[in-house]
């Protein structure tokens, strides 16, 4: 993979989850690549995910509760997404549009092991502003 290689995990909206790093994710393209282990790549359809988180460790920590109320400086609107799965996370985003395939979003957690969330809109059940 060439480029910036961010560790992602990428969830789907049937449930599924695949842990990996990417190089060419881009908010407006429809695919990308996610290599899950070396040398072995494979090609996801962003229609298909619920969200990929980027995270600072690909193993987190399940047992961890997350907290949202950090302020994250610069981080445009608080919002909070109610995922069609029943997942709620709040956060931060400077790009939400409806009409796009989907958003970048910052966890009011900075403790937590996301940096940063790229949201499939198609995905969400409510999007409020707070």
């Amino acid at each position: 993979m060439v480029g910036i290689v961010n560790k992602v995990v990428v969830r789907f909206k049937d449930g599924v989850i695949m842990k990996g790093q990417t190089s060419d994710f881009f908010p407006n393209k429809k695919e990308f690549h996610l290599e899950v282990q070396p040398g072995k790549i494979v090609s996801i359809n962003t229609n298909e995910l619920k969200a990929v988180f980027f995270v600072k460790d690909l193993e987190g920590d399940e047992n961890r509760k997350d907290i949202y109320d950090d302020i994250i400086a610069g981080g445009g609107k608080k919002i909070e997404v109610q995922f069609a799965d029943g997942e709620v996370i709040v956060g931060f985003s400077q790009g939400y549009s409806p009409e796009r395939i989907g958003f970048f979003f910052i966890p009011a957690d900075k403790k937590g092991n996301n940096d940063r969330i790229f949201v499939v809109t198609s995905a969400t059940k409510k999007i409020t502003f707070l």
